[in-house]
């Protein structure tokens, strides 16, 4: 069971796809999970064969594979209450108009279910937004009726979407992550619940955002393996030290007196050998895509480093059973 080992280009958008499928080649990565705000036009993909042929080419200059496209800043603009910094995930000449960048969005992710189908990948990762994440603190009081309004509202929103999803035969996978309408265990069972457990909708995999909720991110792999789609490999470190919390003080990324930070694979607090025996026992055989993150380390350093980090995690279940010589004839 050998699982490419991709790069998401989503931490990479300032290189055009030739530079970032060079320099992928030479960190050692089989492929890349090409995020649509870096190096693809979603609707040029969708619409122009020659484009998609020209992407494929440039993907095997470089013996790269590509098995997902991500969509994250997209999809947020779908579900989220509009504040001034999403008008960063939307077309300029849209800021400020939240309806418009609404609208703009929806048309955007059926869009990329198109283009997927037209590059041959079968997954789209991204997320969703939430129109009530802001209430995750339950003050003001917050009803189980405007939760469950939340929900609704999600479901209206995407279900139009994931209709052309199951045209294109392309799966969308959430990553459940805190501003999301599934950001943990629950609102992830709550989620899949909602849309009846409709399988355009899966889980993209990120132990990251899970640990230092208090999320025992082999416990929610074990328990949502049917519904993950994709994995990212991205590692988190904590530093409770009894000043800070997990809620990070409104201090920037990489701040030591934060009480966790995104860190490359392998330096911080996720067990991926944890990981790896769970996704061998599911069957999962999908990329393991290292999303890198890490604010105190150089980042082609660490992004090769992880490569090679990953490759060293990624073995297969057993064949035999360790004590099957044990006998004799």
């Amino acid at each position: 069971m050998k699982r490419p080992v991709t790069l998401f280009t989503g931490q990479w958008a300032d290189f055009n796809l030739e530079e970032i499928c060079e320099l992928a080649s030479k960190m050692g990565y089989e492929g890349l999970e090409i995020a649509t705000w870096g190096q693809l036009n979603i609707r040029k993909a969708a619409t122009d064969p020659e484009y998609v042929k020209e992407i494929k080419l440039t993907l095997d200059k470089y013996n790269l594979g590509c098995w997902a496209i991500g969509a994250h800043l997209t999809g947020q603009c779908v579900g989220d209450i509009w504040d001034e910094r999403l008008d960063g995930f939307a077309p300029s000449e849209l800021a400020g108009k939240s309806d418009k960048i609404r609208e703009w969005a929806i048309e955007e992710m059926k869009y990329t279910a198109k283009a997927a189908k037209a590059i041959g990948v079968d997954v789209v990762t991204g997320f969703m937004g939430s129109p009530i994440w802001k209430m995750w603190y339950s003050f003001p009081q917050t009803t189980e009726e405007i939760v469950d309004k939340g929900y609704k509202k999600i479901k209206e929103l995407w279900s139009p979407i994931f209709d052309v999803f199951d045209e294109c035969n392309v799966k969308f996978a959430l990553e459940v992550h805190p501003t999301e309408i599934a950001f943990d265990y629950y609102t992830t069972k709550k989620l899949l619940e909602v849309f009846d457990y409709r399988k355009t909708l899966g889980i993209n995999f990120d132990p990251s955002h899970l640990i230092w909720q208090g999320v025992n991110p082999g416990i929610f792999l074990y328990d949502y393996a049917e519904y993950v789609y994709h994995v990212h490999i991205k590692d988190t470190k904590l530093n409770l030290n009894g000043r800070n919390g997990i809620l990070g003080s409104h201090i920037t990324f990489g701040n030591y007196c934060r009480g966790w930070n995104f860190v490359s694979p392998g330096h911080g607090d996720v067990d991926f050998d944890e990981i790896i025996r769970i996704l061998n026992e599911k069957g999962y055989n999908g990329p393991l895509s290292i999303e890198w993150e890490d604010s105190g380390m150089e980042r082609v350093f660490g992004a090769t480093e992880a490569c090679e980090f990953t490759n060293k995690i990624n073995f297969s279940p057993s064949d035999v059973a360790f004590d099957d010589a044990l006998k004799t004839d």
